[in-house]
């Protein structure tokens, strides 16, 4: 594995493993998401979220340590899922209203989780 592979699986492993706690304790970012999908209060969807991410999060660092994690591309599938979604809505947002530099920044930061999710899942042929 090159060194830039390492530092990609270990940022999106942090990156779960941060939002897979922060899910846990108060939602984190899935409870921003979510509650922009589907409106009202998705805390026990976003510690549903918070799980999956903290295990999904765990499971590559241990497929860096070469333990085998059968599951894992299909975690991490879920959140990608979840990702697609708000980003199509985000998206929607700003055709309707326009959006700002801030806001086209977070949506960039978000193209490039998504695409770190992606890749992560090893279904479509980037890993």
């Amino acid at each position: 594995m090159g060194i830039g592979q390492m530092i990609w699986k270990i940022s999106v492993a942090l990156y779960l493993i941060v939002n897979g706690i922060m899910g846990i304790k108060d939602g984190g970012d899935f409870k921003i998401i979510l509650k922009t999908i589907l409106g009202g209060n998705p805390s026990t969807l976003a510690l549903i979220c918070g799980i999956i991410a903290l295990i999904a999060g765990i499971c590559i660092v241990l497929n860096m340590l070469k333990i085998e994690v059968s599951f894992l591309p299909t975690l991490v599938l879920i959140i990608a899922i979840i990702w697609v979604i708000y980003i199509v809505i985000e998206i929607i947002a700003f055709l309707k209203g326009g959006f700002t530099l801030g806001e086209l920044q977070t949506l960039a930061v978000h193209l490039m989780v998504l695409g770190s999710l992606v890749i992560a899942t090893g279904r479509f042929g980037d890993d």
